[in-house]
């Protein structure tokens, strides 16, 4: 079966805190001496993320 993409549109300010918080995971994961495969591939992709311009009307 196919698996699902989803898609997430954020800002500069809240990419930097997804950024942070993953890194901060990690660091927690390493010290507790656990695998960090996950949070580094979902690291990888939010870090390699093509940046898409939107325009937002409010109604």
């Amino acid at each position: 079966m196919r698996e699902k993409k989803y898609h997430i549109y954020l800002t500069d300010d809240e990419q930097s805190r997804v950024i942070q918080s993953l890194i901060n995971l990690k660091n927690n994961l390493i010290a507790q001496g656990r695998y960090t495969d996950a949070v580094d591939d979902v690291l990888c992709k939010v870090l390699g993320a093509k940046k898409k311009k939107l325009k937002i009307e409010y109604i």
